[in-house]
This record gives C-alpha cells, sequence and structure tokens, in this order.
C-alpha cells in the first residue's frame, strides 16, 4: 500500500502510517485505510488496532499542504471526504483502536489520533491542530472529537489559538491517556492489545457503542440502550464463555460472534 502498511500479530493489526519524510495522509492512503478497516472489520480474529508512524520524528503531520495551494475547490472536497470516510470509519471500528503517538501529530495526524479509542504518546511528541493558521480547519473530526476529550475551553485554544501541545500537557488535559519515552509507544500500545484479549469482543463492541453514543444520545435515552444491548449479548456464545470460564477458573475463548 501506497502510504501505509499493516501487520497481522495475533488478535491485534497494527497499521503504521509510512510516507516520509513526514508521514503525510494523501487521497490513496487514506482510501486505503477505509479499505483496510473494512477487511478487518469482518475479520473476526481481530480484537484490537493500533496506528502508528514510521520513523522516530512523525506520527503525522496531517495532509499535504501542496495539496491545496492552487485553491481547487473540487480538489479540497474529495480531500475532505477521503478524510471524513476513513477516520469515520476508524471510529466506529468494532474493535479497541489505539494510536502510538510516536512524534509530531499534526493536522490530519492528530485527528487520527482522536478518532482512536485510546492514545499513547511518547515524551516528546508535540500535538496542535493548526488548520486555522493556512486559513484552513480540521475537517476530519478534529472540531468534535478533540471538543468531546478535552472541553471546550482547551478545544478552542488549541484550534482557534493554534496552540502546540507537549506530550506532558496532553496528558494533564485529557487528550492522550499515557505518556511514555522516547520509542517505547508501540511497546505501550501492544501491552494493552493483550490486555484486551482478555475482553469479550462481543462486549467489547457494545461498550464502545455505548460511550460514544453517550457524545450525542440523551442520557434518558443511553441508559434504556444500555440495558437493551446488556440482554442481547445472551445472544451470543461470548456470554456463556465468559461467565463459565470465570466460574471454572480457565481462560475463556471468545467465538466474537
Amino acid at each position: 500500500m501506497s502510504g501505509l502498511r499493516h501487520q497481522i500479530e495475533g488478535h491485534c493489526a497494527v497499521i503504521t502510517i509510512d510516507n516520509p519524510p513526514a508521514n503525510t495522509w494523501t487521497s490513496e492512503s487514506l482510501n486505503q485505510l477505509t479499505e483496510l478497516l473494512h477487511q478487518l472489520e469482518q475479520d473476526h480474529t481481530i480484537y484490537s488496532l493500533i496506528i502508528t508512524g514510521a520513523g522516530e520524528k512523525f506520527f503525522s503531520a496531517g495532509a499535504e499542504l501542496r495539496l491545496f495551494a492552487d485553491g481547487n475547490k473540487t480538489k479540497a472536497a474529495s480531500m475532505a471526504l477521503a478524510f471524513g470516510e476513513a477516520f469515520e470509519t476508524l471510529s466506529a471500528f468494532r474493535g479497541v483502536t489505539i494510536a502510538a503517538i510516536n512524534g509530531y501529530a499534526m493536522g490530519g495526524g492528530l485527528e487520527v489520533a482522536l478518532a482512536c479509542d485510546i492514545r499513547i504518546a511518547e515524551q516528546q511528541a508535540q500535538l496542535a491542530l493548526p488548520e486555522a493558521s493556512v486559513g484552513l480547519l480540521p475537517c476530519a473530526g478534529g472540531t468534535q472529537n478533540l471538543t468531546a476529550l478535552v472541553g471546550e475551553g482547551w478545544a478552542k485554544r488549541m484550534i482557534l489559538c493554534g496552540e502546540r501541545l507537549t506530550a506532558a500537557f496532553a496528558l494533564a488535559i485529557g487528550l492522550v491517556e499515557q505518556v511514555t519515552d522516547a520509542g517505547q509507544a508501540l511497546t505501550e500500545a501492544r501491552k494493552l492489545a493483550k490486555q484486551v484479549e482478555r475482553q469479550s469482543p462481543s462486549s467489547v463492541r457494545a461498550c464502545k457503542q455505548l460511550i460514544q453514543a453517550g457524545r450525542s444520545m440523551p442520557r434518558n435515552k443511553a441508559l434504556p440502550r444500555e440495558r437493551e444491548l446488556f440482554i442481547e449479548l445472551f445472544d451470543g456464545a461470548d456470554q456463556q464463555e465468559g461467565v463459565n470460564a470465570f466460574l471454572e477458573k480457565r481462560s475463556p475463548q471468545w467465538q466474537n460472534d
């Protein structure tokens, strides 16, 4: 794949953004990400997914700005659609998604991390949504996902004022969930993916839907939906397997049905 490669490690898919020098996104790599996510969605042996960047300096610097230099509105619309489809597909992925942020995460590079469930950043990483400084705006979920994570005030400081955050500060405001030493984000992400394997994939899928629905669904609708999805778990094999494995003091064998 151009600008994107992946490998399967047990129950985890590791996707690497690989487009030197800054791991920028192209329409091709965004479309490839969407296609790959659809393929992985159908593979019920995959419980988690990690996204990281190639090299030691960049996670991803987002879109290549030269694409927008000529002011071509049609080209801009095509890129915006590709970004939206890719990152919304990532956000809706049934398994646990982890961003291993190993360097600069700028613009669309940060937005792909925002679309993930969990973000682990290396201590040297810097995070920003600088689009407004070049006459653009975050169009791949940035305004919505960042606000959901850190609140309106910090979202406005980052987007409207162009503030760039260190990994430590991003941790302090809840933009990332963990900070590691340089070179360790992928290692820690893999450890987290191993923890995911102990969870019922069908339970994870239902819980993820409920947590994310809380961003837009009224509480008086979310609470009944919680009970509905609890009962629906009894239609699959994993519910009985999980309970009986616990009672029999053994590891469960998930069917992910």
